[in-house]
């Protein structure tokens, strides 16, 4: 066995996602760091304009006039510095971020489709659009405001210690209090409460993208009220997740706002200053940068602080995005083995779905032939396992034991593209990309011209329906282009007829067509036959007397197999399976001629 999985490597940090863009943040600091130093001088003017026209004697107007100069000059280069580094971050979180969502798109197209399968559509979309969004504030602003929040600071103390350690020490005291308070937000409680937050949010987000796409069901079936408590439920979990985040960070988020607020700061400073002045050791007039910058002190501390909820956000965020970026995509062979033919043979094959019950097999010891110009059909009760046997064949899952091979070669031989080359499939749960209803039908050859496109669809039945549409077969699927199930399904089977690959895959693809277009795909699927291996899933009667060999399964085992007519001779449970659906066939149609 050669063949080997993308093991998954670790999951790369914040700082491992971000290093490719080193460069960015450095421009982004350094404009920072000027913008913030720069932004003290209109405060140390202040301070100066302060001592110059309280002491004794008059005023020197030239030294007041470089003064406020400077001051000027400095506001200007802050804004100039401040808005460059903002801007940058700007335009670099844009990069970022198309950056994680083409890496998330490509990691999505390497997973095993089997772990798509369980996840909700929600949780994926929420993952790209608003995880991705919430990285935001690491890369736009987290930077400029921890520069600030150090730099300033630092800068300011290394002033106020020139003019008075002790009042400097006294001015510390806010931002000391701050900061004691930042372990209260992050203890395993608070970090449990946000994580059970983004879980309930998760869930919202699926309960609706559930709710939408089945809402024609709910109306038509009545329920309504079973699907509005679904959703109530989720934004129940969720009320009570939040108050539970909010209440325990509360009391401490409002302790942080009350220690670096104005008011606080300058009672600090002037209970101090008081004390300092009246006992002779600080002249009056050296309280003032103590007055003004103390605020400096806080200002940015507190600017961080306001963020701290966007930034727990963010690194959850990037913990999911990481995660995903270091799920193994589907194993691939070291060395590629062509297959010879397209004879399609399993194993001994058993198969359970991750996370099932313990030694719950969907599929147990299956043995099967598909012989090349033969048409196989999988019937048996839902739940037997026609589905999850079918998505074998494209590979969207690996048994768990035995082997599934194509040519004489293990499926994990070969690499994904000649696998995708040689297997194509039709689903009945139909996906169309947001692309014209040519692009559509050429997916799996792009190259492909326009007369090759219609044959396609007329083969398919679907040809007229697109010269219906507003633009024809450049009409947009989702823009001016709106299909039916049925419809989708003919595109679906135009496809692969166009890919006119050695095997082909259906699952019950012709499920929402009328009888009469049923029909012609059958013919137009039954005048390429002798070329191809064929395996379907079939409910109808009709597709059942087409098919070569007749598979049932139940409980995930074989239990009959052979031709229809065997299978009926033998009175079995294919001649029950058969009366059960031929005599709900024949009240249908009782039914309909009664209505008329």
């Amino acid at each position: 066995m050669t063949s080997t999985g993308t093991t998954a490597p670790p999951p790369p940090g914040a700082a491992r996602l971000l290093r490719p863009y080193a460069g960015g943040f450095a421009v982004v600091v350094v404009l920072q760091v000027i913008g913030a130093v720069a932004g003290l001088a209109p405060l140390l003017a202040v301070v100066e304009l302060g001592r110059t026209l309280l002491a004794s004697g008059p005023a020197d107007d030239g030294h007041v006039r470089n003064v406020v100069l400077a001051g000027a000059a400095g506001l200007l280069v802050r804004l100039l510095f401040t808005a460059a580094s903002s801007g940058v971050g700007h335009l670099l979180d844009t990069r970022v971020q198309l950056s994680l969502r083409r890496q998330l798109a490509a990691r999505l197209g390497q997973v095993p489709i089997g772990w798509l399968a369980r996840r909700r559509n929600g949780e994926l979309a929420k993952l790209v659009g608003e995880d991705v969004s919430a990285v935001h504030p690491i890369i736009a602003h987290t930077p400029g405001e921890l520069v600030s929040a150090f730099v300033v600071p630092l800068v300011s103390l290394g002033y106020l210690l020139t003019v008075d350690w002790r009042l400097t020490l006294i001015t510390l005291i806010p931002v000391l209090l701050a900061v004691a308070l930042v372990p209260l937000m992050m203890t395993p409680t608070r970090l449990r409460e946000q994580k059970e937050f983004d879980a309930a949010m998760g869930r919202i987000s699926a309960s609706v993208v559930e709710f939408v796409q089945g809402i024609a069901v709910v109306k038509a079936f009545g329920g309504s009220e079973r699907a509005h408590g679904k959703f109530r439920t989720a934004v129940g979990d969720f009320t009570r997740s939040f108050y539970r985040m909010v209440r325990g960070l509360s009391g401490v988020a409002a302790g942080m706002q009350v220690a670096l607020s104005p008011p606080f700061v300058l009672l600090a400073v002037l209970v101090g200053g008081t004390y300092r002045v009246t006992g002779g050791g600080l002249a009056p007039a050296d309280l003032l940068p103590f007055m003004l910058l103390g605020l400096g002190l806080t200002a940015p501390v507190a600017a961080l602080g306001h963020g701290f909820d966007d930034l727990q956000a963010a690194r959850r965020a990037v913990g999911r995005i990481r995660d995903v970026l270091a799920e193994p995509s589907l194993p691939e062979p070291v060395r590629p083995v062509a297959p010879e033919g397209h004879r399609v043979e399993l194993r001994d094959v058993r198969f359970g779905y991750e996370g099932a019950a313990a030694g719950r097999e969907v599929l147990r010891g299956i043995d099967l032939v598909l012989e090349p110009g033969t048409i196989t059909a999988v019937v048996g009760p839902s739940g037997s396992g026609k589905s999850t046997l079918v998505q074998l064949l494209p590979r969207f899952y690996d048994p768990t034991h035995g082997s599934v091979l194509l040519g004489g070669v293990d499926l994990r031989e070969v690499g994904s593209q000649e696998l995708y080359r040689r297997v194509s499939f039709v689903f009945q749960d139909v996906r169309l990309l947001r692309a014209s209803v040519a692009d559509n039908i050429a997916l799996a050859v792009p190259h492909a011209d326009r007369d090759a496109v219609v044959r396609a669809a007329r083969r398919a039945s679907i040809h007229d329906r697109i010269l219906e549409l507003p633009r024809g077969y450049d009409s947009v699927i989702g823009e001016d282009a709106r299909l039916s199930g049925g419809e989708a399904q003919r595109v679906s089977i135009a496809r692969a007829l166009l890919a006119d690959a050695p095997v082909l895959v259906l699952d019950e693809a012709t499920a929402f067509a009328d009888p009469q277009t049923e029909q012609a795909v059958r013919e137009a699927l039954a005048q390429t036959r002798e070329k191809r291996t064929t395996l379907v899933i079939a409910h109808r009667l009709e597709t059942i007397a087409d098919a070569d060999t007749v598979v049932m399964l139940r409980d995930g085992e074989i239990v009959e197999r052979g031709t229809t007519a065997e299978l009926l001779t033998r009175n079995g449970a294919f001649a029950e399976f058969w009366k059960i659906h031929a005599g709900a066939v024949e009240a249908g149609a009782v039914e309909g001629e009664e209505a008329r």
